[in-house]
């Protein structure tokens, strides 16, 4: 099994078994998770916080699967499967399921920086949330996406 396989799957397992010490060791010292959800959780303390607190709040029976790694030692890019059982009242127990592409910074071994793009539309519609709901939830997401610097001159 490859380095960067064994790491993804430690990555994915650490989750499943809302083991956030586990997840944030895969990160350095200084390293960032930006969740696609929640924002930015930088330094491993904060990482572990978001797995073992943010992740389970509301939700519980994560699965997550990396398909396809590519990486060219600096950059790591997977896509994912992933879905977790909520216990939001409105969702009555759905199995909320998205993809998405991981994108990894990597410094030493470790993940230095993680963003992600996902399809988060087919979730919220698992989670029966309703349509002015879904609508602030992408709006909030295309602000965040024009923010961005590489997007600049898309704005133009």
């Amino acid at each position: 099994m490859s380095t960067i396989t064994a790491m993804l799957r430690a990555f994915c397992d650490a989750v499943e078994s809302r083991n956030g010490k586990a997840f944030a060791e895969l990160f350095t010292e200084d390293g960032v998770y930006h969740d696609v959800f929640y924002g930015a959780f930088a330094g491993r303390e904060k990482i572990a916080e978001m797995i073992d607190e943010w992740f389970y709040r509301t939700a519980t029976d994560f699965r997550w699967v990396m398909h396809d790694p590519v990486s060219d030692g600096t950059t790591l890019y997977a896509r994912y499967t992933f879905s977790y059982r909520s216990t939001l009242p409105e969702a009555k127990g759905a199995r909320a399921m998205f993809e998405g592409v991981a994108i990894m910074k990597m410094r030493d071994g470790k993940i230095a920086s993680y963003h992600e793009v996902a399809n988060t539309a087919p979730a919220f519609v698992d989670l029966n949330f309703a349509p002015e709901r879904i609508a602030k939830i992408v709006a909030k997401q295309g602000a965040a996406l024009k923010a961005r610097p590489e997007m600049q001159r898309h704005l133009v």
